[in-house]
């Protein structure tokens, strides 16, 4: 995979590192691990160089690489595609191996490598598209294999991806309704169905808010990724681009001032440490909030409130638009 990523590859990996808990059921689903929510996450480097038969080297980047530690310690690595390509068994395997060498272990002249759990999420797939894949190695005294699980995102119902908390899976559910897009562009009909898909979404998730399984800004991040992967998908299908973002936009709209009232926490917590817990959260909350009150009304008057969801979800756009607009 190269440097620079598709807005696919770009999701799933601000969504892992934004919400990198909602990995979990996925890993449970996957490898049949019994993982319950309190684990911890530790990343790893996802950019390696690779050395080519000319000498250069070439800098990958894994879309996600990552170790659970729970009652024991395990690698993962996982990989988003939206189609499946004859390389990528390849890639994989050059992953895999840099992976395992960035923490092999040297001891009395034996070098060990700890190869990572790998698993391929498939955003389309085809009948030919395999359930799972293999590396094998044929070493010097025998060969040693391992397996490539592949997960087939169209496969998952909706009622699947909520019983089973794969909400990682609901920015990417839109590949499901793909083949249908040019049916719902033109039949008023037909477009109900989706409609009625993503509003069952939008109720899901306010229901696990409510019931405290996940807090807003979970909430909040799956629909913006969301939106991002639909941008590109539907690019030239407006019907169906218009009737998600109404639904799932329109709740981003809805929350802003949850948002505005976290990033005031936010900046509260990080005054405290030296003016006092109590003093510093209020002034950070009021900061906060007038601050992005000052932006969110910029972007009004400048007539950018369609923006207004990808600002509120984005600190580095945040800053940006504070330094373009002045505020302090």
């Amino acid at each position: 995979m190269s440097v620079a990523g598709t807005p696919y590859d770009d999701a799933f990996r601000t969504l892992l590192n934004d919400c990198p808990q909602l990995i979990l059921p996925v890993l449970n689903d996957t490898f049949h691990e019994h993982y319950t929510g309190k684990e911890q996450i530790v990343f790893l480097p996802n950019e390696h160089f690779l050395n080519r038969k000319d000498g250069e080297e070439q800098k990958r980047i894994t879309d996600s690489c990552f170790c659970v530690i729970g009652k024991s310690k395990k690698k993962y690595h996982a990989e988003c595609q939206a189609t499946i390509d004859h390389s990528i068994l390849v890639r994989i395997f050059e992953y895999d191996t840099q992976i395992a060498l960035d923490d092999g272990e040297l001891k009395d002249n034996t070098l060990t490598v700890t190869f990572p759990h790998t698993a391929v999420l498939f955003l389309r797939h085809r009948e030919t598209t395999p359930d799972t894949m293999t590396i094998r190695m044929i070493v010097p005294g025998g060969e040693v294999s391992y397996e490539v699980r592949v997960i087939k995102l169209q496969r998952y119902s909706l009622d699947e991806i909520f019983s089973k908390g794969l909400l990682f899976f609901l920015p990417f559910y839109i590949f499901s309704h793909e083949s249908s897009f040019p049916a719902y562009e033109r039949s008023e009909e037909a477009l109900e169905n989706l409609r009625r898909e993503y509003q069952r979404i939008v109720q899901g998730m306010e229901e696990l808010e409510r019931a405290e399984k996940v807090n807003t800004f979970t909430k909040l991040a799956l629909y913006d990724m969301g939106i991002r992967v639909l941008e590109s998908i539907a690019k030239n299908y407006p019907s169906v681009k218009k009737e998600v973002k109404a639904i799932m936009g329109g709740k981003i709209l809805e929350y802003e001032a949850k948002t505005i009232r976290n990033e005031g926490i936010a900046q509260g917590m990080a005054q405290g440490m030296a003016q006092g817990m109590a003093q510093g959260i209020a002034q950070g909350m009021a900061q906060g909030m007038e601050k992005m009150k000052q932006l969110i009304q910029c972007l009004i008057d400048d007539g950018k409130s369609d923006e207004i969801p990808a600002v509120l979800a984005d600190e580095a756009r945040q800053e940006e638009m504070f330094l373009r607009y002045n505020i302090t």
